[in-house]
């Protein structure tokens, strides 16, 4: 039999399809192999075997009677922990929420995953509170690389990304408000894709917040959107836009010839790009030139004061949810994260607005300076993995969001971005390239990816740890 953890969501699915394979031994082998790994990686906040096991009957019944629920129905499934489960507490990536009361219900994206038949098996780590691209926590520890336990496995979507390199399972869904999709999955050579806000109910929304998931595939992206974009009328911002999801699942992919391609290495502001992520984009935008696209260089169009007011504003946001904590819940909260919100304090009302005021900015020059292309090509983050033990690239709270001017952008205009892996570091370090577009073209996005992914050398192409 083959080994189900080496197969995709797609190829789960055909084994299903076929009766070579069902849920119940495709769970069986994910938990085998969880068991395994975890101890080495620390990808789980939570593991739900006893929820997994009788879902995935369920399901085997269902596959048997030719009657599945979805495309997704009997795939092993792990959830962010942010992503409310009903009876499970939401302690945020803290240890000053480890106390919090279990939620009453499901949020929308595990309510859709539930319905379509996925298997949760497991709730996976965050850093606190979510502001760090990090696998570190004062709840759950330091959440490390299958590729290399000695590198960062990124955040915010620690755990999911973890699980998503070491084959626990197919599909894993994060949460992007700043890169916190697309940096893992750089850094561990996956496909991540931050959809246009509005396509996945989140509860509660918030400016710039998705839910997208991290998989090996882009086929497998595209399956996880097309359960994840579901109506649920608790997001009151979510946008009812139908897409063709399943071309992709299908095989399809586009062409570059005749396409629009910007492409930057320069994001205006942070950290310097390290030279071998400036030349795995500048091989890959080689790439689509040779196969008849249009290329043109831009000058960033993120600039350092639109940044710098995103940080104030982060930080003052954050700051504020600290200060509505008990005092001895606010004292647990990682001293890292606590001095980062601490630079805003003193601030006044105006300047947090003038905050504000320059992420509007950086929302319509983001969009002006991408409209007339097909798509932007640009380094998902300055640098590749760095120390597990750092809760961020620079190691330093004064310039903690100085290495995501490449991916914000694009959360706070709304546009899908998407990281597709591209190449290694001489040392062996995933690096992703990301590819960006305007709002609602996801899937003109995703095919594009699906091109990538098939045209890229094998030496960009990941042999995942075993």
């Amino acid at each position: 039999m083959t080994d189900p953890t080496q197969l995709t969501a797609v190829g789960l699915v055909e084994a299903f399809r076929a009766g070579t394979l069902d849920p119940v031994e495709a769970i069986e082998e994910t938990l085998a192999r969880t068991e395994s790994w975890e101890p080495r990686i620390n990808a789980f906040y939570r593991l739900e075997p006893e929820h997994a096991r009788a879902s995935a009957e369920a399901s085997a019944a269902r596959w048997r009677a030719g009657e599945p629920l979805s495309v997704i129905d009997g795939v092993p499934l792990t959830l962010k922990e942010n992503v409310a489960t009903q009876g499970t507490p939401l302690p945020g990536g803290s240890a000053s929420g480890e106390d919090n009361p279990p939620a009453a219900e499901d949020g929308p994206v595990a309510a859709l995953m539930e319905r379509a038949g996925a298997v949760r098996f497991g709730k996976t780590t965050m850093p606190d509170l979510g502001m760090l691209s990090s696998g570190v926590s004062s709840l759950h520890g330091i959440t490390r690389s299958p590729w290399n336990q000695a590198w960062t496995v990124g955040g915010s979507s620690a755990g999911a990304s973890a699980a998503a390199a070491a084959q626990l399972g197919p599909l894993h869904s994060g949460s992007d408000i700043g890169g916190s999709v697309r940096l893992p999955a750089s850094w561990l050579g996956l496909v991540g894709l931050k959809p246009t806000y509005g396509l996945v109910p989140v509860d509660s929304a918030y400016m710039g917040r998705t839910i997208g998931p991290l998989t090996r595939t882009v086929a497998d992206t595209a399956l996880f959107m097309a359960i994840a974009t579901g109506a649920d009328p608790r997001d009151h911002t979510q946008v009812p836009v139908e897409l063709d999801w399943m071309s992709i699942v299908h095989g399809a992919s586009t062409e570059p010839r005749g396409l629009r391609v910007a492409w930057h290495v320069d994001a205006g502001w942070g950290l310097p790009v390290d030279p071998e992520v400036a030349d795995t984009v500048r091989a890959v935008v080689a790439m689509l030139s040779d196969a008849g696209a249009e290329v043109e260089e831009i000058s960033p169009f993120a600039t350092e004061p639109m940044m710098d007011g995103l940080d104030l504003f982060l930080r003052a946001r954050s700051l504020a949810d600290m200060e509505h904590m008990d005092p001895a819940k606010r004292a647990k909260v990682l001293p890292f994260v606590m001095e980062w919100a601490e630079g805003a304090r003193g601030v006044d009302g105006i300047q947090v607005l003038d905050g504000y005021q320059a992420v509007l900015d950086l929302r319509r020059t983001t969009v002006a300076s991408t409209l007339p292309y097909d798509v932007v090509v640009s380094p998902v983050s300055p640098g590749a993995a760095f120390p597990a033990e750092w809760p961020m690239p620079s190691n330093a709270p004064a310039t903690s969001l100085h290495h995501i001017g490449f991916t914000a952008p694009y959360n706070f205009s709304d546009q899908p971005a998407v990281t597709v892996n591209a190449g290694f570091t001489a040392d062996g370090r995933p690096i992703g390239v990301q590819l960006a577009t305007r709002r609602f073209e996801d899937v003109a996005l995703l095919r594009l990816a699906a091109w990538l992914e098939q045209a890229r050398p094998e030496t960009a192409d990941p042999v995942w740890p075993s």
